[in-house]
Order: structure tokens, then sequence, then C-alpha cells
């Protein structure tokens, strides 16, 4: 007999509107989440800041928005800083909202890496699950992660192994990955395009490296990306010579698959360790082979020889010489690997099985 659909509260992260590209590769994974688990029968209700846009019209889940400053993100913040609310923030207004929500439901999914529901979670009867969606960026959020997992680490998912590393756990980590609709992007097998480069344009993406390589050979370097510091692009852009960098701004998926599967290869050059990798497996999804910084999550998605290349973090010379070298990676292998490791339907199918697995009666005690 096949278990019972199941009730949840998602709630989204507080550093922007849903649509509008602040929240990151947040905003991707939600969407995913939330069409992958409508098809597996489940009842959603999903909050997030005013303005929002819900990836996806169905009967079975319901928008809730509440006003609000945006929060700060952790990624810009110095490690040590303290925990900060702004006046008016949005952030308690999502978790009044939701906790008000859950009522008969089963539980609560946060996606916004916070310190709140963290500190939320053993006081508050509903059950509420966190998908940790950043590497260690924050002392206050480590300690919080930590606690949370010495009381009940079932809790807790994470991206990747690489990510989950990063925290002080006390078990093996349940790692979820990630899912997209493939629907949605179109194999392209087209070997002489550009060079391609996706992310929020900030300086964790490193964004200068890939721009240093493409000007070293004399070719342009298209940029995809919601530009979260001004300051920084024009910084990457006076560095290498005038047209080297084509920016072509924050795109929906349609548009984004289409444009990014003309490309004959991805630069990845993150400098810090990322959770996942979304950009990368947008594009192997197109069939476009990643060149990308072996560090965080790419380092454990990419498979090196055959979906791309990873090369050593910080190393310019070697970026350039595997971008010289993506020819011999077949673009079908690439799209492959996505359909059997990074579907939709896994995704929703992984993380059911996590919720269910901690809605299980457990007893636990911050120590």
């Amino acid at each position: 007999m096949s278990a019972r659909p199941l009730t949840l509260v998602l709630v989204s992260t507080p550093v922007g509107q849903l649509g509008s590209g602040r929240g990151g590769g947040v905003e991707l994974t939600l969407a995913s989440l939330v069409k992958g688990l409508v098809q597996r029968g489940h009842r959603l209700h999903l909050v997030a800041p005013e303005g929002s846009c819900s990836p996806v019209q169905d009967a079975r889940v319901t928008l809730h928005t509440v006003p609000g400053v945006d929060q700060p993100s952790w990624q810009h913040a110095e490690r040590n800083a303290s925990m900060r609310i702004p006046c008016n923030a949005v952030l308690p207004r999502l978790w009044d909202r939701a906790l008000e929500l859950v009522g008969d439901g089963d539980a609560l999914v946060n996606f916004g890496y916070d310190w709140l529901p963290l500190w939320l979670t053993p006081h508050v009867e509903p059950r509420i699950f966190h998908l940790v969606s950043m590497g260690s960026v924050s002392a206050v959020m480590d300690s919080a992660v930590a606690d949370l997992a010495r009381w009940d680490q079932r809790r807790l998912a994470f991206h990747t192994h690489r990510q989950a590393d990063d925290f002080d756990l006390v078990e093996p980590p349940e790692v979820v990955g990630n899912g997209f609709d493939l629907s949605r992007y179109d194999l392209q097998l087209s070997t002489d395009g550009p060079l391609g480069w996706a992310g929020r344009v900030a300086p964790e993406k490193g964004l200068e490296d890939a721009a240093s390589v493409a000007a070293g050979l004399g070719e342009t370097l298209r940029v995809w990306g919601f530009v979260e510091d001004d300051a920084y692009a024009r910084r990457v852009e006076s560095a290498v010579p005038a047209g080297t960098i084509e920016w072509c701004g924050f795109k929906p998926t349609s548009e984004l698959q289409r444009e990014l599967g003309r490309c004959r290869a991805l630069l990845n050059t993150p400098k810090w360790n990322e959770a996942y990798g979304n950009v990368v497996v947008e594009a192997l999804a197109c069939g476009v082979p990643v060149i990308a910084y072996d560090r965080g999550g790419p380092g454990e998605i990419i498979q090196s020889g055959e979906t791309g290349w990873l090369v050593p973090p910080d190393d310019r010379d070697a970026l350039a010489e595997a971008t010289l070298s993506v020819s011999s990676i077949d673009r079908h292998a690439c799209r492959h690997w996505v359909e059997r490791c990074a579907s939709q339907e896994g995704l929703a199918a992984r993380v059911e099985a996590w919720i269910r697995k901690g809605l299980k009666p457990a007893d636990g005690t911050i120590t």
C-alpha cells in the first residue's frame, strides 16, 4: 500500500522575491521541488516574500506572501559577524505565517540559510526540516547547524557530501543532490559556439578568472546572471579588453537554456565551497561540457574527462588548457549524466524519503 500524501509548508528564502533571481540557486531548487512533489500527489503551501511568483499553477499549491525588508545574505557578511535581522524584516514574518499554516499539516521545510528557523526547530511542536543551501560561511550558522545535528540530525539535508563536510555533524549526512525539470532543457550538439559563464555576478563566483581565460584566448565570454555587485562587475570588465564580456542578464529558464546550449563550454570558477552548482547541471542538461575548479559541489558533480574537466582551484592556466581540450567531451554523455542523477522526479523522491524518515518519533536534546 502506498504512503498517504503529505501536506507540507515550504518556506522560501528571505533574501528576495521568488522569480527575481536574488535567491540564486535556491529559487531553481524550490521550483523543481514544488513541481516534483506535486507530481507525487502532495499538498503544498508555499510561503515567500511579497511579490513572489509561484513556480507552478496547480490546485495543490497555495502561495502565501508576506511583506517585509529582505534579509541580508550570509554570503556577504564577515565570518564572525553576529546574526542581524533588519527592522520590519521579512524573515520573522515568513515564519509567523508558516507556523500559522502548518495546522494539521505534516511538516515545514525551510529553504533559507538563516539562524532563526534553525533555532526555532527544537522549540516548536511542528516538525521543521532544513535543506541547507550553502556551505560554511558563518560561525553563527555553523554553530546553529551543529546544535541541531546534536538534537536531531534527521532534520537536516544537504546537496552534496562536500557541502556537508563543512559542518560538525554527528552522523553521516543526508545528501539529496538536486533536480531539474529536464523537459525544459534541450540537448544541443553544436561544438563551435562561444564560451559561457552563469551565476550571480558577485566576488565569490570568480567571474574575473573566466574573463581572464577568455581574454587570453581572444574570445568573447557570454555571461548570464543577476548582477548583485555592480562595482565588482565593472572591475571585472575593466580588467579585460573591451568586448571580452557580453552581458546577457538574468534570463528565465526557457531563454537561458536556449542561449546557454549554443556554447561549446561553460566555465565555472567559484572562489568558495559551492553547495551544489545548479548552473553546472543546467549546462550539462543542454549537452554543454563544464570546465570547473575542483572545489565544492561542482567537483562532486563533474565527471572529469566525461562531462567536462576539473582543474586545480584558482589555476587560470589549467582552466585555459582544459578549455582547449573540450572538443573531446561527448555532449550526449553530459545529458545522460543529468538524466541519471539530477532529474526533478529523483529529487522529489529523495526529499520525500528524507522527510518521512524524520517524521518517525525520536527524542533529542541539544548538548
